[in-house]
């Protein structure tokens, strides 16, 4: 259980004012620079010119990706490559959420591809080759500014797929709370959301045996998230809430809670579905989808670390028996999402019906079984469909 290798040797800029840092550390790779950002927002809060001016003071010539969408369709990791080729660009540095992120990693390596740059994600075509990226980060969720992993969305075969390279890995994050004080409340929301699924989806609830350190510094970052979300909804611009949200969505996942224990993250290969085929916000549909899937796999094997969750990150009573105390610890995380946070607690809220759900299921478990805490299989996975509506 404790062999592992843990290497993360992203440089992180915290706090405010530093800023002044970018140009120096973009020009050690370059002086070619593609900037890409999402929809304009980082425009009309002021993001852009402040990133605009560090670059140009360090004599940096910069081109421009826009555009890129919550779910990064392949299509804009295509435009982002050619741009690359076309100009002769030395570094990628990406300003916005996990999501502006993620497309820029693939764009790294699609650089130095002839292809499609799907072909990366389904690993039809090694990944040799790529440019550097630096990141500004506007949106605390993935934790793609501090580990190796992108995800990237195929519309047209309704496919969203998640790829590891250690070549993905930032040379740089600046991570400054007071660019998150515009995100909204609906999308601070689905930020905690996707902190705490990161940790319980992929390392918390395992099947493994795990150093106990490792458990408590998870549950911490989940206390953290369960304090500081509410008082951001509550207070945007309150500087201590978005630092902890901040930190914590980069240490949910950058490797260290893996600690030699690592499983397919089920709730996020059912939401990859999910937003597949309805492109949906990712944290929503991990809020939607988790309860169900503890309820679903609650059995007398499950109980006793479903219960230790609610007992040490909710606070609640520890005499109740192992199966009651775990689902008291569903109620009271449904309740953190759907009252606390105030997301949609239903498929059918958000429109989405049964019609694709086996075809969902499938596609899920790759047409076999999804690996995770407890193995679920198409039809398990469709009836956990079926409970979200």
């Amino acid at each position: 259980m404790y062999n592992f290798v843990f290497q993360n040797t992203t440089k992180i800029y915290f706090g405010e004012n530093q800023l002044c840092r970018l140009g120096e550390e973009v020009k050690q790779y370059g002086t070619r620079v593609l900037l890409t950002y999402g929809g304009g927002s980082i425009k009309k809060i002021g993001h852009y010119d402040k990133v605009m001016e560090e670059l140009n003071k360090a004599g940096l010539t910069v081109f421009e990706l826009s555009g890129i969408e919550p779910n990064p369709r392949h299509t804009t990791v295509n435009k982002g490559a050619e741009i690359c080729k076309k100009e002769n660009i030395d570094v990628l540095l990406a300003v916005g959420g996990g999501s502006t992120i993620d497309c820029t990693k693939v764009i790294s390596a699609a650089a130095f591809y002839d292809g499609d740059g799907w072909d990366l994600v389904t690993r039809k075509a090694p990944i040799t080759k790529a440019l550097p990226v630096v990141t500004i980060l506007t949106l605390s969720a993935t934790g793609s500014e501090m580990n190796a992993t992108a995800v990237i969305s195929n519309l047209d075969t309704n496919e969203k797929l998640g790829i590891h390279h250690p070549l993905f890995l930032p040379k740089v994050s600046f991570l400054d709370p007071t660019n998150t004080y515009s995100v909204s409340p609906y999308q601070t929301a689905c930020g905690a959301v996707d902190i705490m699924s990161h940790v319980f989806d992929v390392f918390y609830f395992t099947a493994g045996k795990k150093m106990d350190l490792v458990d408590r510094f998870m549950e911490n970052v989940l206390k953290t998230v369960i304090k500081y979300a509410p008082l951001a909804l509550k207070e945007p611009e309150n500087y201590e809430a978005r630092a902890n949200l901040m930190w914590a969505s980069s240490w949910a996942l950058n490797r260290f809670l893996e600690t030699g224990v690592s499983q397919v993250a089920s709730c996020h290969a059912m939401e990859h579905e999910l937003s597949a085929f309805y492109d949906i916000t990712h944290g929503l549909g991990l809020a939607i989808l988790t309860p169900r899937w503890m309820k679903y796999i609650l059995d007398e094997s499950t109980a006793p670390q479903f219960k230790k969750f609610g007992v040490n990150v909710f606070g609640i009573d520890e005499s109740l028996s192992d199966m009651e105390g775990a689902k008291r610890a569903i109620e009271v995380l449904s309740d953190f999402f759907f009252k606390t946070l105030g997301l949609q607690s239903t498929l059918t809220a958000i429109g989405i019906d049964d019609k694709n759900f086996k075809l969902m299921a499938k596609k899920a478990c790759k047409g076999d079984v999804l690996k995770g805490y407890k193995h679920l299989t198409p039809q398990d996975v469709e009836n956990i469909f079926r409970m979200c509506l």
